[in-house]
């Protein structure tokens, strides 16, 4: 590795300089380099450069209690010609047809502070989780993670949830739509006996997500390559100038990639070392896109009262041998029964369909449209549905709205899902 990039200590280290050279980017693409000097175009405190450096974490993994507030970043990302909504997400780097050709050629890196990070601790934590959402954590260690979902008692979705298990906590990244609602149910059922806090930090840390094939060179690069190749979930806390990072397997859209847990004060630092290799900045306009052309569902949209957990093909998240917790009586008949009556898909469109489109076969009603988008080219047309069993599946043609053409398809999200062996999916 080139001694003058930028560069993570592993946890076993004592510590490496976090320290790229400004002036020499012949390693980098042409995109890389350009992002790369509109950030360095804005002269670097020594507080809060790229040339601190990164401790790794004591042999006892911390918990992430909540640091300063700092909103350097946002500063950081204007610089490179982000723009910025009021409520202080990015939207765009104005280069959204570069970024989504890049999570198939390259690596992106997305900013996702606005989703919502609740800390759940206290020593019944994770009967607790355990108790209140589809996954088994009762069989995950520190260190490793899972997906999870929250549903009502008649298993109807209300988001999916992402666990990292740590030494004294859980945390959970959640939707930014779903985060006050999830904090207000959990508390709603700690009983007086339970021994369990819940704590929104989402305004008290920073999250980045990392996607693309060539994540794991970043990674490597930046030498967190003892990352790559973990399962799913598993992470590893680090430490930036005494401020906490933690740094897991799988960006939410994937079980590939990465995702970035940080103090805000350390996050304009991780964020320049990422984009010095190469990687290309997304906006959260782009990261809907490739929401909706990946699969993965969303409350309000494929995640609802009106649909159940199953029928959002969201098998991975569910365990179905842990016991009793919320939904579960549900589940169990809907599987035991066979009850699912439709299921969620991709569809390719011949041209724009609004969300909530009645989608047809041989002019009988036998689906909804719930998530629409154009793709790379505004000649592209991408939607997410539910369609009845038995009505259609991969390949076959449908009617969404009036007359637009479709083409039911699967969905990379969707498609990595694991049904009971013996199911069809």
């Amino acid at each position: 590795m080139n001694s003058m990039t930028p560069c993570f200590t592993q946890p076993n280290s004592t510590f490496f300089p976090w320290r790229p050279s400004l002036s020499s980017k012949s390693s980098l693409p042409p995109n890389g380099a350009f992002w790369l000097q509109k950030l360095m175009s804005k002269p670097l405190s020594s507080s809060n450069s790229i040339y601190n450096k990164l401790h790794p974490a004591q042999a006892s993994p911390f918990d992430l209690s909540p640091p300063p507030i700092d909103h350097d970043f946002l500063d950081t990302a204007k610089t490179a010609g982000a723009e910025i909504s009021k409520e202080g997400i990015i939207e765009t780097f104005h280069n959204d047809d570069e970024a989504l050709d890049a999570v198939d050629n390259g690596a992106v890196v997305v900013d996702l502070s606005h989703f919502g990070r609740i800390r759940v601790s206290g020593e019944d934590r994770i009967q607790f989780l355990h108790n209140q959402s589809t996954a088994n954590f009762e069989c995950l260690q520190p260190g490793q993670g899972c997906d999870t979902v929250f549903v009502t008692p008649t298993a109807r979705t209300i988001d999916i949830a992402h666990a990292w298990i740590m030494k004294n906590a859980v945390t959970l990244l959640v939707s930014p739509e779903t985060c006050r609602i999830i904090t207000d149910m959990l508390n709603k059922y700690i009983f007086f006996a339970d021994n369990v806090e819940i704590q929104d930090i989402t305004k008290e840390t920073s999250f980045f997500v990392l996607v693309g094939p060539n994540s794991n060179k970043v990674m490597e690069k930046l030498n967190l390559g003892d990352l790559v190749g973990k399962p799913y979930g598993t992470h590893q806390h680090f430490s930036v100038d005494g401020l906490p990072v933690t740094i897991g397997v799988g960006n939410i859209i994937s079980e590939e990639g990465f995702s970035l847990l940080t103090s805000p004060a350390a996050a304009p630092s991780v964020w320049k070392a990422i984009l010095s290799q190469g990687t290309i900045p997304m906006g959260s306009s782009a990261w809907e896109k490739l929401r909706v052309i990946r699969g993965r569902p969303a409350p309000g949209m494929e995640l609802t009262n009106e649909f159940n957990v199953l029928e959002s093909n969201l098998w991975n998240s569910i365990s179905l041998d842990k016991g009793c917790y919320k939904g579960q009586e549900t589940i169990a008949r809907l599987i035991t029964y066979d009850g699912l009556k439709q299921r969620l898909w991709g569809i390719h469109l011949s041209a724009a369909a609004g969300p909530g489109s009645v989608i047809t076969v041989d002019g009988k009603k036998v689906g909804k449209l719930t998530s629409y988008t154009t793709g790379r080219k505004q000649s592209e047309h991408f939607g997410l549905g539910y369609i009845k069993r038995n009505a259609a599946s991969e390949g076959d043609n449908v009617v969404v709205g009036d007359n637009i053409n479709g083409t039911v398809v699967e969905v990379p999200f969707l498609a990595m899902q694991r049904p009971p062996s013996g199911r069809s999916n």
